[in-house]
Formats: C-alpha cells, structure tokens, sequence
C-alpha cells in the first residue's frame, strides 16, 4: 500500500520545475524589496511572511498555468522540450488541478493574512500573465514582451500593497524599472535562442525583425533604463548610496548592451542576459540599504 501511494520518481521535481523556480524567486524578492520600503521600519513579521507565501503560491500556480498553455510550444524548443508537459508525463487535469490547489491557497492566504487589496492585485497579476501574455500577446506580436511586460513588473506593487494597504507613486516608480528592464533582459536571450523560437513559431522580435535590430533597441531599452532607475533619487525616495549603485550597475549594464550592438556573440547575449539578472536583484537591495541608512 505504501509503495502504491509513493510518489513517482522525479514527479515532485517535474511539478516543481512548471513553478518555473528561478523566476518564482527574482519575482518574490521584489515584492519583498517593497514590502521593506513601504514602511519606515521593519515591517510587520507575520504580514510579510504571509504577504511572501501567497505571492510565491499565485506566481507559482501562473507558470504552471503557463506552461500548460504553451506545452506544444515547449516541445518544439530545446530549451523547455524537457518540461513536463511538453513531454505528456505530466496531463492537463494534473497541472490544473496543482495550479488551482497553488493559486486558490495563495489567494486565501492574502486575503486573510494580508488584505483584500493585495489578493486581487495578485489575482490581476496572474491573469495578465497566465491569460493576456500567453494566450493573446506572446503568439501575436514581437512587442509581446514589452506589453506583457506590465504583469511581470508588478511584484514590488504587491509587496507595497501587502505593508501599506495602498499603491502611492514610490512603488508604482519601481513598477516602471521592471517594466523598462525587461525588454533588454529578455531579448539578450531571445537573441541567441532565436532559432528555438523560429522552430516554435512565437513572433519573437529576433525572429521578426533581425537580430541587428533587436540588438539596437536592447541599446535604447538599456538607456531608457538608466535614466529611470535615477527617478527613486529625483523625487527623493533614495539617497545617493542608490545613486551611485544605479549609476554604477546601469553603466555596466549599458557597457553590455553597447558590446552587443557593436559585435554580436551568442556568448555575450548569454552574459548580458546573465548580468541583467544580477543588475535586477543589486538595484533593488541597492534600494533596500539606502533606505535603512536613511533612517539610521
């Protein structure tokens, strides 16, 4: 009995693979970066604890909604054809069924242990993601990631709303980085997964447009982003420890972007996307130890 009830070999790791983790974890961080900066302290213990688990659970369950959507997509592509769902171990009812049990927990711990204002715009979150994104704007337009961007922008709104019970400028300020940061973190890897989406037939802008042209908007993107991570000092939310982070990470990130668009390389598309990750979690704790030196 006890071995016909045990789980399949590799089935825990197959779900939580559909979680897409890595991203799971960058988008949490964010949330939590607001929850910090929304209140002049630290912030309630139990509520950011609360506020963190039903973020991950809804983040979690609209990737694996995503991954159910996108499963002959997948197939076609190296780099996900490994996935669970694309390779049918995993069935549609089971991946519904773990993104009910995830999305419908994680909204019951928002709403309960955080606020009703947190749980929709979470709910809103995993609709733009999981319906507007996938569905509409991924397989229609190669500005899919930058429309759909909006969703994948949202966690430090989130974290703010959870402390705060409101959404004031300041956090919809690093809404817009997000927003503007992902286009140029996106490309750098569509760039030299450009065949995979060929092959997957997604109007990717490398796959439409060239990858010289995508190159040039990683560049402009990449400006546009510089100049917007100045706007916490400009209107005086950060100090100039954060200035001079900004400055620092978004010079190295333009370095990149420049060398891209000069003289393509797989390699270098691979570190620029490596190094976009990295500028995204130093500017937000950037943000986070500004705003405690502030209070000391």
């Amino acid at each position: 009995m006890t071995s016909a009830l045990a789980p399949q070999p590799g089935l825990l790791r197959q779900y939580l693979v559909l979680t897409k983790p890595r991203v799971t974890q960058l988008a949490v961080f964010c949330a939590v970066i607001g929850m910090f900066l929304a209140v002049p302290g630290m912030p309630d213990l139990g509520r950011m604890l609360a506020a963190t688990l039903g973020i991950w659970l809804l983040a979690a369950a609209a990737f694996a909604i995503n991954c159910l959507i996108e499963q002959e997509v997948d197939a076609r592509m190296a780099r996900t054809a490994r996935r669970a769902t694309a390779q049918g171990t995993i069935t549609a009812a089971q991946v519904l069924g773990l993104s009910g049990l995830l999305g419908g927990a994680g909204m019951l711990v928002l709403y309960h242990g955080v606020n009703p204002l947190t749980m929709w715009l979470t709910f809103a979150t995993f609709v733009g993601y999981a319906v507007i994104y996938t569905v509409i704007l991924k397989p229609r337009t190669p500005q899919n990631i930058v429309i759909g961007g909006l969703s994948g922008a949202m966690p430090p709104a989130l974290g703010w709303a959870a402390m705060a019970n409101a959404v004031p400028a300041e956090a919809w300020v690093l809404v817009l980085i997000i927003f503007i940061w992902t286009p140029p973190h996106f490309w750098a890897l569509a760039l030299y997964r450009n065949q995979d989406y060929a092959n997957a037939g997604l109007p990717m802008l490398p796959v439409t447009h060239g990858e010289r042209f995508t190159r040039l908007h990683i560049l402009l993107y990449t400006l546009a982003l510089l100049a917007t991570t100045l706007l916490p000092y400009a209107i005086r939310m950060s100090g100039l420890l954060y200035l001079v982070a900004a400055l620092a990470l978004g010079l190295v990130f333009l370095a990149y972007a420049w060398r891209l668009y000069r003289r393509y390389s797989d390699e270098l598309a691979r570190r620029t996307f490596r190094y976009s990750i990295l500028y995204l979690a130093l500017l937000f704790f950037a943000l986070l130890i500004d705003h405690w030196l502030q209070l000391i």
